[in-house]
């Protein structure tokens, strides 16, 4: 069989993660329309078995933080898991949503990748809310570098134009094992992807600057055939953001929890008995300590 990892890279909120959803046909990695959602490296694995009209294949995406200039060391954190995929994939899938000279970022990127050797594609993304002729000349202006070996236009919540994507990256493989079991579709433990089930929904329910001060910490995690018991804290930076996360009569933490319970229910097969917590840790973003604890340093 063809196997081998492909970095999914990008600014913030251009897609990654929902083409990766896209690609396996199931949701590992959380997706919302705030910049700077993924914060780790997420894992996806794609697998097609061998069939007398095709050869196997195996291949390990990695959905990475969006790129972007640090205002923290979880920023920092964030950019660097992004950079350091770049020479240990066998291919790299750089996904926009807009013209090179729309702004500083993608051409920030851009100049990066030109020191690396590793095969590119290039997927311009939300092809769904662009006119032809922008895309056209977003295209144009891509081509222009002469650094991809492809560009693909697609609509990755619509799941447009994805199939080609996937024949895309096949081409970045060679022969190889394979390296996970068929039926494995991410090498994160539950515990994770619920956690970060928990911070989508906070995503999605809080305004402004909060979001991006929060994170959760799994602190009960006790599976049974019929129930699951999952307690988990929510940190944020300021006592003003523990009023706005739990709500007039505790209502936004309720909606965040029954979201958060029923996803976790459809990803674990069984009945969720899910508590949250608020506590307010200052500044752990700027805090060594507090990031190697919730996982965002090695």
């Amino acid at each position: 069989m063809k196997s081998g990892f492909i970095s999914i890279i990008g600014r913030p909120n251009v897609g990654k993660s929902t083409l990766l959803n896209a690609i396996l046909g199931e949701k590992i990695a959380i997706a919302t329309e705030k910049p700077q959602t993924t914060r780790n490296t997420i894992r996806g694995i794609y697998t097609r078995q061998e069939t007398e009209e095709r050869e196997g294949v195996q291949m390990i995406f990695i959905d990475t933080p969006g790129i972007h200039k640090p205002k923290n060391k979880l920023g920092d954190f964030m950019t660097e898991a992004a950079l350091n995929t770049f020479h240990e994939v066998d291919g790299i899938i750089f996904i926009t949503d807009d013209r090179l000279s729309k702004g500083p970022g993608d051409p920030y990127i851009l100049e990066m990748l030109k020191k690396v050797e590793t095969p590119k594609l290039l997927v311009i993304n939300k092809i769904d809310k662009t006119g032809p002729e922008e895309y056209r000349r977003a295209y144009e202006e891509f081509e222009g570098t002469g650094i991809f070996s492809g560009i693909i236009g697609t609509s990755a919540s619509q799941g447009k134009n994805v199939e080609d994507v996937i024949k895309a990256a096949e081409d970045f493989l060679n022969e190889g094992p394979m390296y996970f079991p068929a039926d494995m579709v991410t090498d994160h433990p539950e515990r994770f992807i619920v956690s970060e089930l928990i911070r989508e929904k906070l995503l999605m329910y809080l305004q402004d600057e909060v979001p991006h001060g929060v994170a959760v910490e799994i602190e009960q995690y006790e599976e049974n055939p019929k129930l699951t018991r999952i307690g988990a804290v929510i940190y944020c930076e300021k006592k003003s953001h523990k009023g706005i996360i739990i709500g007039k009569e505790g209502r936004k933490l309720k909606g965040v929890g029954k979201s958060a319970r029923q996803e976790i229910e459809a990803l674990l097969g069984t009945k969720v008995f899910l508590q949250l917590w608020v506590k307010v840790k200052e500044n752990w973003r700027d805090s060594d300590f507090a990031l190697s604890n919730f996982g965002y340093k090695e």
